[in-house]
């Protein structure tokens, strides 16, 4: 193996590493006298009172380290340029709903790789349909004890599941769900639901496979299917209408209120987009059982508006740089910010706050949530509509780690084409109080 993927990157100031003379460009050739397969394996052996360490310096020497810890949860300060210490896995599915065949040409390279390596989904969240590993794969979660783990379920019919993700492999889940299960590993699982083929009575039968797996798999998800308009060649799939969305909704609250009454937790949500598709009231707090699906959707915009009214009622009076301030956000979302800029407005009428919708012509308008809003599409219709002193965008709008949108444009770029300065707003409700105030500058 090579250990290109090896290579530190970072040594943490007095840390361990840092007194042991261990530098940044250092390679780590092996741990504990064994190469390292991936991060895990290093994970394994820092998991010691004693660390051994063949290392590798920039030019050629070799050299024996033997860290002494104290406590052996302690880590020793060391950060790898690639945290995975091995290469990424593609996935070899062909979901019939998978977003990134539906990607137009021309974009950044890395945008159009699949992954499915179930390494990612405890270290990074990724959620994974379990297909593209083998079994010995699957016993080495299990022995490093990888939990909890997000799992793409879609479906628990065997047929069904081979049919839509186009893998002979998938038809394997609830075996694989047991054997996880029997480990006493967690799982949160998803569905994405695609009209006509996995809801209704498969939806029914999903909920039903999962829960009995229950408390091991925690929590299910279900999102509707997003579909751009590059799907030329691709299964003909339908959006979900108001009436759907309706009927989405129903099902998944009846299953909870069973479910709430045996267990006292609700398991099984609809993910924000089912409601305002079909025009319902979002569920209060308490439904989402401590928020614990937020990266699918599921009660962002209900944990946004309870942080930002109690982030807005213990907030003093404040001087304002500039006197107005508008808000870009994708369709489903700006209902909500105008609440919420009208509850701002009230506390500090001196202040007008605009919240403008920004509608996906770049990958279809059945596109509406704003973290698949390109630069492009808030740059052009900003120029037309006009902008405020300020501009506050959400921070899903950026790759990750980046200020770059999908389509490449910088933040830069649209602040110089807008001529005003650009605030990226993280994700909670204290956050948006703070840019509103102004409180960055």
């Amino acid at each position: 193996m090579s250990n290109d993927t090896h290579e530190i990157e970072s040594v943490r100031r007095g840390s361990l590493a840092e007194r042991a003379g261990i530098r940044p460009g250092d390679t780590i050739l092996k741990a504990g006298g064994k190469e390292l397969k991936d991060i895990f394996d290093y994970y394994y052996y820092e998991e010691n009172n004693r660390l051994d360490l063949l290392i590798r310096h920039p030019d050629g020497r070799e050299q024996n380290y033997v860290i002494e810890k104290s406590d052996e949860d302690t880590d020793i300060g060391i950060t790898f340029k690639n945290g995975l210490l091995d290469n990424y896995r593609s996935c070899s599915n062909h979901c019939m709903f998978c977003f990134i065949d539906q990607m137009p040409p021309g974009m950044r390279e890395t945008l159009y790789f699949k992954d499915d390596d179930t390494r990612l989904s405890f270290l990074q969240g990724n959620y994974v349909t379990l297909t593209n590993m083998s079994d010995e794969e699957l016993q080495r979660v299990i022995d490093y004890r990888l939990s909890p783990i997000n799992v793409s379920v879609h479906t628990t019919n065997p047929e069904l599941r081979v049919r839509m993700l186009a893998n002979k492999n998938a038809g394997r889940v609830m075996e694989r769900l047991k054997k996880i299960s029997d480990a006493g590993l967690t799982m949160n699982t998803q569905i994405v639901l695609c009209k006509g083929i996995n809801d209704g009575k498969e939806l029914d039968r999903t909920i039903e496979d999962l829960l009995s797996f229950y408390p091991q798999v925690t929590s299910l998800s279900v999102v509707p299917v997003g579909l751009t308009k590059f799907r030329k060649g691709l299964y003909n799939l339908k959006p979900f209408e108001r009436a759907d969305a309706i009927k989405v909704i129903d099902q998944i609250e009846g299953w909870q209120k069973k479910i709430f009454e045996k267990y006292g937790e609700h398991f099984v949500f609809a993910s924000d987009e089912w409601y305002l598709t079909a025009g319902r009231d979002l569920p209060e707090a308490s439904v989402y059982d401590g928020f614990g699906q937020l990266e699918n959707g599921v009660g962002m915009i209900r944990l946004l508006i309870e942080e930002f009214k109690a982030a807005l009622e213990k907030e003093g009076p404040h001087f304002f740089r500039h006197k107005s301030v508008t808000i870009a956000t994708g369709v489903l979302a700006a209902p909500f910010l105008r609440q919420l800029a009208d509850l701002f407005m009230k506390k500090y009428p001196r202040i007008k706050v605009e919240v403008v919708t920004i509608i996906n012509h770049y990958f279809g308008e059945q596109i509406t949530v704003s973290g698949l809003i390109t630069g492009i599409d808030l740059k052009t219709q900003l120029l037309e509509h006009g902008v405020n002193d300020r501009l506050l965008i959400p921070v899903n709008m950026l790759r990750s780690n980046e200020e770059v949108f999908l389509d490449d444009m910088t933040v830069g770029e649209v602040s110089d084409a807008l001529q005003v300065p650009v605030t990226v707003v993280k994700s909670s409700g204290q956050d948006l109080l703070d840019a509103l105030l102004g409180k960055e500058e």
